[in-house]
């Protein structure tokens, strides 16, 4: 058994998806894990096939790097599993084509997590191209008070008060010192290292998120182990966050993103909290749902 398998998603980012590898390369060769790298393609029509190929020829690191081509897009969470399920590390880091984690120890993370045994989970500080932290890497779960917290921006005007941003800053935990290693509920999978055992009793990925959602999930279900998640900021990867998605410059592109990302809100709260609650309740939040993938 590996130390480490490290695993890629990769869908029409060609140049950012072998910058990833690059930079993920960089620490791993700084390390003495023992590692693996599997880049799993979701069927790319950039050319990202042949740039992959090309890559371990010029680099000759067949022995070290997993390519594994999609012939249909499976989605990010599908994809991961077949990553999984290939993997021989003791631990996955699931990291996206677009995270640039060229200065990270990772043997400190995994020696950190082999020394606290009720640790599932663990991310380090994620930021995005302007320097800023991104949002998603440090949440607490979605409640229907936090959402409707941040939705509502009261979230934003509070975050920097003491006291108010623990009661409407939950969603992203806006109260705990972004400087010290915490527990949180959930970090986002473009960074996100894990214990194999423990996703693997877990079977991945839940597939029926086919893009956003699925990170959120798999945490919850984590900490119903009882295993805690840790925020660990002493590393920092940049996060080049949507160039496939959200912010892509094609808008047909934009829309259909947009459609996973509220399907997927939805897929949580109907999984998660819906059995919790009143009918009346439910039908309420599937409205709000529907209300803001129309207007947001």
């Amino acid at each position: 058994m590996k130390d480490l398998s490290v695993i890629v998603i990769s869908y029409n980012t060609k140049s950012l998806t072998l910058e990833s590898i690059k930079a993920i390369e960089t620490s791993l060769k700084n390390s003495t894990t023992t590692s693996e790298i599997i880049v799993v393609d979701n069927a790319s029509i950039d050319g990202s096939q042949k740039a992959l190929e090309a890559h371990l020829e010029s680099t000759n690191s067949h022995t070290y790097i997993k390519l594994i081509f999609n012939k249909k897009n499976l989605g990010f969470g599908a994809a991961n599993n077949i990553g999984i399920e290939k993997a021989q590390g003791k631990y996955i880091l699931l990291i996206n084509s677009d995270v640039i984690a060229d200065k990270v120890n990772l043997k400190e993370l995994v020696e950190y997590m082999d020394r606290h045994s009720n640790i599932g989970g663990l991310t380090v500080d994620v930021r995005l191209e302007n320097g800023k932290r991104d949002p998603a890497s440090h949440r607490g779960f979605p409640t229907i008070w936090r959402s409707l917290c941040y939705f509502s921006g009261l979230e934003k005007i509070t975050q920097r008060i003491s006291l108010l941003n623990r009661i409407f800053g939950g969603y992203h935990l806006c109260h705990l010192p972004l400087t010290t290693i915490h527990e949180i509920d959930s970090p986002t999978a473009a960074f996100f290292l894990i214990r194999k055992d423990i996703v693997d009793k877990l079977n991945g990925f839940d597939e029926d998120f086919f893009m956003y959602g699925e990170d959120l999930d798999l945490a919850y279900r984590i900490k119903e182990k009882g295993k805690k998640i840790i925020y660990y900021p002493k590393y920092r990867v940049t996060h080049l966050k949507h160039q496939s998605g959200l912010k892509h410059s094609e808008q047909d592109v934009q829309n259909h993103t947009k459609k996973h990302f509220y399907k997927a809100m939805k897929i949580f709260y109907d999984k998660h909290y819906a059995p919790k609650n009143l009918p009346l309740i439910n039908i309420v939040v599937d409205k709000g749902i529907a209300l803001l993938a129309q207007f947001k």
